[in-house]
């Protein structure tokens, strides 16, 4: 009857993300089909924020 930790082992072992074809970072949501890191599946625009600095 835990809620705790050994809940959080059956967590293990599935990969929610994938590689992205646009951007090839590991962050490509499987199911959702979208890209966490470049907005790929989303918008085809890319997903950028004045608050995050780009590595350009």
């Amino acid at each position: 009857m835990s809620k705790g930790t050994p809940s959080m082992g059956k967590k293990s072992g599935k990969k929610s993300h994938i590689m992205c074809r646009r951007c090839g970072g590991h962050t490509y949501h499987k199911r959702h089909k979208t890209c966490a890191s470049c907005g790929y599946g989303n918008s085809s625009k890319l997903r950028s924020y004045s608050w995050k600095k780009n590595k350009a």
